[in-house]
């Protein structure tokens, strides 16, 4: 709304062009979405405590956890109010892949907010069943897939770049569909297990979320691109706007989720988040790079993959508990230090995926 506004404005009162700035709007919509966040938060945790949608605790997980019960969740929705109203004030709306974006975020937190709603409110145990909940997932990832592929507009846009080599670019042609509906499906079940502490699943995403916005730049711009030898996607700047929101509404939202939490996220946020972060990553062409840098996301689901084919080929468990922040707790970890830890590995991960963009 803002960029449309600056730019007729602009016309009559030059010093309101400011606003067509990439990297400005980037930082307002950090704090729009974290201003959101404040401004709504309390008033939906009272809503959420009145209609006592609270949270159900598994008996046999960590004991620790079991005053936690009741806690509301459901959160998620804050979060994507506060990034769909800060993205439709400060992006392009002009800009496909905002749309798609937006388009992948709310779908699949509909369907988390159906699985949560299930399970809170209605107090069925399964929620949405999990054939359902993979279907329409599968559904919304590979509508998405199939619209970046056909809207393609240069070969850069559909093909594989791998980190540290300078000039490997692998054509998929329709094998990109494949790839990106793994990409955006893994990585929304991916936040989603890893979800499992206050605030464990939140600080990740808003780093990750913050470096993707760093690539998304890059790739946006001739001239960074060239420099750094990565593919000029034109369009790709706006998903800074996007990451930013990202950004400033898990801030946002950590002020009440942080240790102990006040609130939490749910499947309609973790759904929805990993989800946007693996569309980013399509679009700015780092697959690779998001499964480095969101490696606490991949190592929590290989956790939970490595226990049930464990169990099921040998009658035994690999883990104490799976996810692995359970198994930690269970060594006698407490819940903040398997907290920041994560938080710290995530950190380095970041950076090393960073790293990459010099690193060829």
């Amino acid at each position: 709304m803002f960029f449309w506004l600056s730019d007729y404005l602009g016309q009559f009162y030059s010093p309101l062009s400011v606003f067509q700035y990439l990297t400005l709007r980037g930082i307002f919509s950090v704090l729009t979405a974290l201003g959101t966040c404040w401004i709504f938060g309390p008033p939906l945790i009272r809503k959420l405590n009145y209609l006592q949608v609270g949270q159900a605790i598994r008996s046999d997980g960590p004991k620790t956890h079991l005053s936690k019960a009741g806690t509301p969740t459901m959160g998620g929705a804050l979060i994507i109010l506060a990034m769909f109203s800060s993205t439709m004030m400060w992006a392009d709306m002009e800009n496909r892949y905002v749309w798609i974006v937006l388009g992948v975020t709310i779908s699949f937190g509909l369907v988390g907010w159906i699985d949560d709603y299930r399970k809170v409110v209605e107090k069925n145990p399964r929620g949405l069943p999990a054939r359902w909940k993979f279907f329409w997932q599968s559904l919304i990832g590979f509508a998405a897939s199939l619209a970046l592929y056909i809207t393609a507009q240069t070969p850069a846009e559909t093909q594989l770049i791998v980190p540290f080599f300078k000039s490997f670019a692998l054509d998929m042609g329709p094998f990109f569909v494949v790839l990106t509906y793994f990409v955006i499906v893994g990585t929304s079940n991916a936040v989603n297990l890893t979800d499992g502490l206050d605030g464990l699943a939140i600080m990740p995403t808003v780093l990750v979320a913050g470096a993707l916005g760093v690539f998304a730049y890059a790739s946006g711009n001739y001239q960074f691109a060239n420099y750094l030898n990565i593919p000029f996607i034109s369009g790709a700047g706006e998903m800074l706007i996007i990451t930013s929101a990202i950004c400033g509404a898990g801030l946002g939202f950590l002020w009440f989720n942080t240790y102990p939490a006040m609130v939490f996220m749910g499947d309609v946020g973790a759904l929805a988040l990993g989800a946007a972060l693996g569309v980013v990553a399509v679009i700015v062409r780092q697959e690779i790079v998001l499964f480095i840098m969101g490696g606490v996301f991949v190592i929590e689901t290989m956790s939970v993959i490595i226990q049930v084919a464990s169990f099921k080929l040998t009658g035994k468990r690999i883990f104490r508990m799976a996810p692995l922040h359970h198994h930690f707790e269970l060594k006698g970890w407490p819940e903040p230090r398997v907290i920041v830890r994560f938080w710290i590995i995530t950190f380095v991960l970041v950076l090393i995926g960073l790293a990459t963009l010099k690193l060829r």
